[in-house]
């Protein structure tokens, strides 16, 4: 029979004794697919970590996702198409894990005259000729003969977001770190501090007008009893007071609160500023993407508008430097431009290949640099083979450094917003790091931003020793 059509059996044609199977191996996006469909988040299917104390000692699969494998041989095989499923009765009895392959069968034990029922055994066993589950179902069968196209399901792809999971472990490991908070006078910039709090990743310190610091949490419904508040008149003093703890060590980071970007950022790089180095300050989004194999960093997408040749050299080594402190032993930087050849009428080809060069010289350290490259074939190894691109970083980056801050953002918001992407904020090239947090952000994005700044703050930065 074509495997592209179903046929069923008829109630006529069914004879006691007639039988079908399928078989599937279990893996992780069956398990995860089904859980995210079926709402069963129970942690012995999903959670390592958990399962590893439960009775099996291992992640296994919903027993209900076996049982739905003999739902799959009743609709498509046996009796197939036109069959109403009116009963199942099963029985667990071994665990099924990922790896193991299922197979489902069922085979005709009674037929009853009169409504068409049918009775079948149904049972799936593992690799090992193990019985997991057994059962009866009882269906009406079709009375007419069904061959029907089989249809074709829409690709499924799984958008996880586990790729900070273990940056987030690390910097709960890494002792406490004192987190100024600044002005953080809106009920979002409150619970964003508390989150990070109950996370044991940050101690906030509330940096902000104290009255309007107690009315936001009064309205965000939460308690701020336990954490110290810093009473400044207004947000620009609560920025310059930030700077100056921060100078000082009381606080290993700075994190926005409700003020404006360019009003804190003012504060750390103002000229006499503690917090300032010879480093330009610059912004890195470190992102998950779904479909992309590991973490992406693009820079600069929020601070630097036009930036110049100079101002990307510094651009391109606070990402690179990013990346080492995270234990990255050697980034890939693929600087963007539209196309990969250089055009002198393009200004973003010739600075591209000005930092290549730079950095095979040495100006820019701890990295291999490569431009220009278009976007596909930066992080497409497709791409950079079909257009004959041979590099050590095409198809490969780690890093993506962006002509212009409107081309960065642009691409970083199109990431996370069309494919699911987490996205972590952080401004780098002061003395210490600067989280950016947006009213949008997700709780996860809050917390891996929070995590990276805390692992960039407790690793000997890079940022002052080059200033120092």
């Amino acid at each position: 029979m074509d495997k592209e059509f179903l046929r069923n059996r008829t109630f006529d044609e069914l004879q006691p004794g007639d039988s079908a199977s399928m078989v599937r191996i279990v893996g992780r996006d069956d398990i995860d697919l089904f859980a995210a469909v079926s709402g069963d988040v129970n942690p012995a299917h999903l959670d390592a970590t958990f399962a590893a104390t439960d009775l099996f000692g291992h992640i296994v699969a919903h027993g209900m996702w076996t049982a739905a494998l003999i739902s799959a041989v009743l609709g498509t095989k046996l009796p197939g198409p036109g069959t109403i499923y009116l009963g199942q009765d099963l029985k667990f009895l071994k665990p099924v894990s990922p790896g193991d392959t299922v197979t489902a069968s069922v085979k005709v034990r009674e037929k009853k005259d009169g409504k068409r029922i049918v009775i079948l055994d149904t049972e799936c066993t593992n690799q090992d000729g193990e019985q997991v589950l057994s059962g009866a179902a009882t269906v009406i069968a079709p009375d007419t003969i069904i061959e029907w196209p089989r249809t074709t399901l829409p690709d499924v792809s799984l958008r996880r977001h586990d790729r900070f999971d273990g940056y987030v472990k690390q910097a709960r490991d890494s002792g406490i770190v004192s987190a100024a908070i600044v002005h953080p006078c809106s009920p979002e910039a409150l619970i964003a501090a508390i989150e990070v709090y109950e996370q044991k990743l940050l101690e906030p310190v509330l940096v902000g007008p104290e009255a309007r610091i107690k009315a936001a949490a009064e309205a965000a419904q939460v308690s701020i009893d336990h954490l110290v508040i810093e009473d400044t008149p207004h947000s620009h003093a609560a920025a310059e007071r930030a700077v100056e703890m921060a100078s000082t060590g009381r606080v290993g980071m700075l994190v926005k609160g409700s003020l404006h970007t360019d009003e804190l950022l003012s504060a750390v790089v103002a000229r006499g500023s503690p917090l300032r180095t010879e480093r330009r300050v610059s912004h890195v989004y470190a992102i998950d993407v779904p479909s992309y194999a590991k973490p992406l960093v693009i820079t600069d997408a929020a601070v630097n508008i036009q930036p110049d040749l100079n101002d990307k050299m510094d651009i391109c080594q606070n990402a690179i430097d990013f990346l080492l402190r995270l234990g990255y032993e050697e980034p890939l930087v693929a600087v963007l431009a539209a196309v990969e050849t250089v055009n002198e009428k393009m200004q973003a080809t010739l600075d591209a290949a000005a930092l290549t060069v730079m950095a095979a010289r040495g100006q820019i350290t701890g990295a291999k640099v490569d431009g220009p490259l278009a976007f596909d074939n930066a992080i497409s190894p497709d791409a950079a083979k079909t257009k004959g691109i041979v590099s050590p970083v095409a198809g490969k980056a780690d890093i993506l450094l962006v002509p212009d801050l409107e081309s960065g953002n642009m691409l970083a918001k199109q990431l996370i917003y069309f494919t699911g992407a987490t996205a972590a904020g952080l401004v780098l090239g002061a003395r210490v790091p600067i989280v950016l947090t947006s009213r949008a952000d997700s709780v996860v994005t809050r917390i891996a931003s929070a995590a990276l700044a805390k692992l960039v703050s407790v690793r000997d930065p890079l940022t002052r020793i080059a200033a120092e």
